[in-house]
């Protein structure tokens, strides 16, 4: 049987959750088939049929990919990691020429999520408050005799994801040390507030944010959140409005996002599916329907703050046992 809506999820992992939130809102109008490049991927085996491909640094990948597409006619396509989303947003044009439409922001605003240092510019020159952020370490110690920041500070990778390589540090001889054995590094304001997350949905045709759920976070677990607690805001879906439409933005983003002293300040970007999203879905924030609507050529009607507050959610293990795969 060939249906008229399916949808590939690339790089599925661990993301089990997403493979069946998808095969949900699809049932009897198409497929969810998911790749990896390890035949352990537990997600693999959630979808309607999977495929082992080869990693995404091996030069024949995008041909594997999109000869997947072609034989199963996708019509959406996502990766749910952060190396594989640049790969979409550049080659999107040999995507759409087959039919299937990557959900991802044009390449140059993904390449900016990617660049920490160029977010914040970005953020500060069109009037959004972000932590403090430096590259060059001897302005900031200009800054710390100035009194305009303080220790502690995290020093992290220009260019990073998943929290990998973060630390937080309380003096010169610690950033001295890092600097030393690690290549392009910025040190960024530790910001003591309220950690938010929001899940954004920006339509691929009218371009307009059309959902934004947002999370207190409780806990936070390798980089992912683990504990989270629903939260309604004008002030802060307004700031998110404003903030994407500005950078350009399309398609599903995960937003960080802290509170100090009632202000706001935006921190991080994922283009792609957030850990956290799984609440947003819970209550109510399709966003897996809404991408299914745009891939039939349906504009979304706005859904901002459609949801309840004070839902919280918990993530907790799960195992899959297979034989002889």
């Amino acid at each position: 049987m060939k249906y008229d809506l399916n949808v590939l999820i690339l790089s599925c992992g661990t993301r089990n959750k997403i493979i069946q939130y998808f095969k949900k809102e699809l049932a009897g109008k198409g497929l969810v088939i998911a790749t990896d490049c390890s035949e352990l991927a537990p997600a693999l085996y959630e979808a309607d049929k999977h495929y082992i491909v080869p990693k995404m640094t091996d030069e024949n990948y995008l041909d594997v990919i999109l000869s997947i597409c072609e034989e199963n006619n996708i019509k959406a396509v996502l990766s749910l990691i952060d190396p594989e989303l640049s790969l979409l947003a550049q080659y999107k044009q040999k995507f759409l020429d087959i039919g299937a439409t990557p959900i991802i922001s044009d390449s140059d605003v993904v390449e900016m999520c990617f660049d920490k240092y160029r977010m914040h510019q970005f953020l500060i020159g069109n009037g959004f408050k972000s932590p403090k952020s430096y590259i060059d370490k001897e302005q900031f110690y200009v800054d710390i005799e100035l009194g305009l920041i303080e220790y502690p500070v995290f020093v992290k990778p220009v260019k990073g994801s998943a929290s990998i390589n973060i630390n937080k540090v309380t003096s010169k001889e610690e950033i001295e040390l890092l600097f030393s054995r690690f290549d392009n590094l910025m040190i960024q304001e530790y910001m003591n507030g309220i950690e938010y997350g929001a899940d954004v949905y920006i339509d691929l045709i009218s371009n307009e944010p059309v959902a934004i759920f947002t999370k207190e976070k409780i806990k936070m677990r390798a980089g992912e959140t683990d504990k989270s607690v629903s939260v309604k805001d004008d002030q802060l879906f307004d700031l998110i409005q404003r903030f994407v439409k500005t950078a350009g933005f399309r398609g599903i983003i995960d937003i960080d996002i802290f509170k100090i002293n009632g202000e706001y300040y935006i921190s991080e970007v994922n283009p792609r599916f957030g850990g956290g999203y799984p609440h947003a879905y819970e209550c109510g924030v399709n966003i897996p329907k809404m991408i299914l609507n745009n891939s039939m050529g349906e504009v979304n009607e706005e859904r901002i703050g459609q949801y309840n507050e004070c839902i919280y959610m918990m993530k907790f293990n799960e195992i899959k046992i297979m034989e002889g795969i």
